[in-house]
């Protein structure tokens, strides 16, 4: 009798251990359950989109983040740390600052001087920058050129150095993509481990989304009408601690009574804009700045060296938009770019 209880007792014991763990699981699951914020809003006159898992939202420290790199990056902003290094008011660069040079240098050598944030006084004489003007002369660009280029600064033990006090650096074509992975870089360091963040086009996320699913991007097609922007779908990709950026020439442009269509970037060997059948390059890495230069990069060499050069590059992603002699769009990507795209 006394061996029935027993074994009555240790039944009771163990179904109420089961129930405790079993409870236990479910309140823990739910408090693990992750909450999904979204941050809309615009910077630098683009949208911004930023979808995150967090207990709570980190807006406050988004727009610091937004703040932070403003301060450091825009030309748009005559306060800004770029903006007095162009005018000589200082030389001792931020560590935003430093993190734009260094890679502007790395991808500077990399493309052959195809990428150079030095060309802002190109830009400038082209109407591409704040002022809208007739197309420079090629005696005005002779004037420029002696100034401009990479190789003719330095920056060491905390100092930024130019050979010509006329050289002017204009980051705005990575400064997104320093954007985006600062607030992913913030992101992280508030613990959360699946997010999305997208300014002007620039992507990077990381883990899943709110479904449990891989991230998915899509990359649009080079259209535009009049003003507006034609958003279509070239491709979708599924990417994962990875980012994406696209540059082309089909949205901002000048024509020319001839029917030439001169981009706004800019061949800082030559000075002059470049007439192209390449129509835009997206380029998928490890961080946005990389991708967004690598972009920027590829647009200004062109067709056939982005070709040559991608198909030998393991850790990047590619994809080219080009027209054919009869106007028909031509898609190209190498391995790495195919591997990511939604079948």
């Amino acid at each position: 009798m006394e061996e029935s209880v027993f074994r009555s007792r240790r039944y009771w014991a163990v179904l109420a251990a089961l129930a405790v763990g079993l409870c236990v699981l479910f309140v823990g699951r739910h408090r693990e359950r992750a909450v999904y914020h979204t941050d809309d809003g615009v910077v630098w006159t683009t949208g911004y989109h930023i979808v995150y898992s967090s207990p709570s939202p980190l807006a406050d420290s988004i727009q610091a983040v937004l703040a932070r790199v403003d301060a450091s990056a825009s030309v748009y902003n005559e306060q800004s740390l770029v903006s007095r290094i162009n005018r000589n008011d200082t030389l001792q660069p931020d560590s935003l600052f430093t993190r734009l040079y260094n890679c502007s240098w790395t991808i500077y050598w990399l493309s052959g001087g195809s990428y150079d944030p030095t060309v802002m006084p190109l830009v400038e004489a082209w109407g591409f920058g704040h002022d809208l003007r007739a197309e420079p002369t090629q005696a005005q660009l002779d004037s420029i050129l002696p100034y401009v280029g990479m190789k003719r600064t330095r920056l060491a033990g905390g100092v930024l150095t130019k050979d010509d006090p006329r050289t002017q650096f204009d980051f705005s074509s990575i400064a997104k993509g320093l954007a985006v992975d600062e607030v992913g870089r913030m992101l992280e360091r508030n613990g959360v481990k699946n997010y999305l963040v997208e300014i002007g086009g620039e992507v990077l996320a990381r883990g899943v989304n709110q479904q449990g699913a891989p991230w998915h991007v899509s990359v649009d097609l080079p259209l535009s009408q009049a003003d507006s922007v034609v958003h279509s779908s070239a491709v979708v990709l599924t990417i994962d601690s990875l980012a994406v950026a696209t540059s082309g020439n089909y949205r901002k442009f000048r024509d020319r009574p001839a029917g030439e269509r001169v981009s706004h970037i800019i061949d800082p060997l030559t000075g002059r804009g470049q007439v192209s059948n390449l129509l835009s390059v997206t380029i998928v890495a490890p961080d946005c700045m990389t991708a967004d230069a690598w972009a920027t990069a590829c647009m200004a060499m062109g067709l056939e060296r982005t070709r040559a050069m991608m198909e030998r590059v393991d850790n990047l992603g590619v994809m080219t938009i080009s027209t054919d002699d009869d106007g028909n769009w031509v898609v190209w990507s190498n391995h790495r770019f195919a591997s990511l795209a939604v079948q």
